[in-house]
């Protein structure tokens, strides 16, 4: 089907054409453009069957197109002789194709654009030498391979390009298709993170329950309280099959989050994926925030889901705190041996008696329209997270421009790669 529209396109395009000498004989089309680029298009097609269908369709319609035109003195053989040579450039120009057909992803756009000439200018000449035989004409003539080169090399560069140019958009789009669902991809990896973070805290907590249900287990045996005992003892059980959970649930988020086998992304570049989708969040709560970066010192580091995880709570929390517009800005220093992730924004800041209970697990200061409180983890949550890599949170005294701003501090030496 495909070879077939190729064919009808081809014969169609072919009749949009000059005719540089020889009279009204040899003439050169659109039909080889059309030709070329869609067999760059459709690069699975077989190049020597496509050519020879081509051909046949040129042909065909030539004939059937004399013949309307010419219904009273139509002579079918003077018609088959004058389109024949046609005929042979297409089923050339296809074989000379299928030489570089395999080859044809892996060329240079500059060296495909002479192939592609050089295959143009052998089908013309051949279709020279068939009509100067089949119509006694001298086969030479004086300007006739300049100019058959000429034409051929600009219709032919015109035409790879124009699929280049074509093929680079289309990687493009691909190329950031890729990237946003690798966006997503690592967006959802730290949000996974903070989860299993979490759980890993809570899985240390039932341990420690357990083991001093235990102990209380043991001591009210030891006071004569069996019964008592074997309430608790009970109790014990059900905290184990609780951990047996958690750690099954461990073991499967593990699998999606694991920072050993992970890739490595500069400080730029984890910056900048906070800003797009903080800046997205935004939008999304009908705000207008603008987020400005300014990435002091970078290089690359394979901890890159905890850093994401940490500045998106951060950046997150100014959005949320920004009442309708405002400023946030991400910084990023080196200093001491440290690396500063600094997130500032032009909220409405926090009361001077919150400062000290800030970090407080179950803290907040947000409230839904029906008075619901958030969940206050937040920044208790990034404190941890900052604090297993021997890191400090910080949250900065207000200035003069009464910026609310927080810094989390990682050594430099926990961070980089190759340290």
């Amino acid at each position: 089907m495909q070879m077939t529209v190729v064919a009808i396109v081809v014969a169609v395009a072919g009749e949009f054409k000059i005719n540089p000498f020889i009279g009204e004989v040899f003439r050169i089309g659109l039909g080889s453009s059309a030709f070329l680029f869609l067999l760059l298009l459709m690069s699975h097609l077989p190049y020597w069957r496509t050519g020879i269908a081509a051909g046949a369709t040129v042909l065909l319609f030539r004939i059937s197109f004399d013949g309307a035109a010419s219904a009273g003195t139509f002579e079918l053989l003077g018609s088959v002789k004058t389109h024949f040579s046609a005929m042979l450039y297409y089923v050339v120009f296809g074989a000379g194709m299928a030489l570089i057909q395999r080859r044809l992803h892996q060329l240079n756009p500059l060296i495909l654009g002479a192939c592609v000439s050089l295959i143009d200018v052998v089908s013309n000449e051949a279709e020279l030498l068939m009509r100067s035989a089949a119509f006694g004409l001298p086969y030479f003539q004086a300007g006739q391979w300049l100019l058959i080169s000429v034409i051929a090399v600009v219709r032919s560069y015109f035409t790879t390009g124009i699929y280049s140019s074509i093929a680079v958009h289309q990687m493009r789009s691909v190329h950031a298709e890729q990237q946003k669902r690798m966006e997503q991809m690592i967006n959802v990896g730290s949000g996974l993170y903070g989860e299993v973070f979490y759980l890993r805290k809570s899985m240390d907590m039932i341990e420690q329950i357990t083991a001093k249900s235990h102990d209380l287990y043991g001591r009210l045996n030891e006071e004569g309280l069996s019964d008592y005992g074997r309430t608790v003892l009970g109790i014990t059980q059900q905290i184990h099959e609780v951990k047996k959970d958690s750690q099954r649930i461990l073991a499967g988020l593990m699998k999606l989050v694991d920072l050993e086998r992970a890739p490595e992304m500069t400080l730029t570049e984890i910056v900048e994926l906070v800003r797009k989708s903080n800046g997205e969040y935004s939008r999304m709560l009908r705000k207008e925030v603008r987020i400005e970066t300014d990435v002091g010192v970078d290089y690359l580091t394979v901890n890159y889901i905890p850093l994401i995880t940490v500045l998106n709570n951060l950046a997150a929390n100014s959005v949320e705190a920004i009442e309708r517009q405002g400023t946030i800005r991400i910084r990023v220093r080196e200093r001491e041996g440290e690396t500063l992730f600094i997130v500032s924004d032009t909220g409405p800041g926090i009361a001077e008696q919150d400062i000290d209970m800030v970090f407080e697990p179950g803290f907040t200061t947000k409230f839904n329209q029906e008075g619901v409180a958030a969940t206050g983890i937040g920044l208790s949550h990034v404190r941890d997270i900052v604090g297993s890599f021997a890191g400090r949170l910080l949250l900065a005294e207000p200035g003069r421009n009464a910026e609310t701003t927080f810094a989390a501090a990682f050594p430099t030496a926990k961070l980089m790669k190759g340290v």
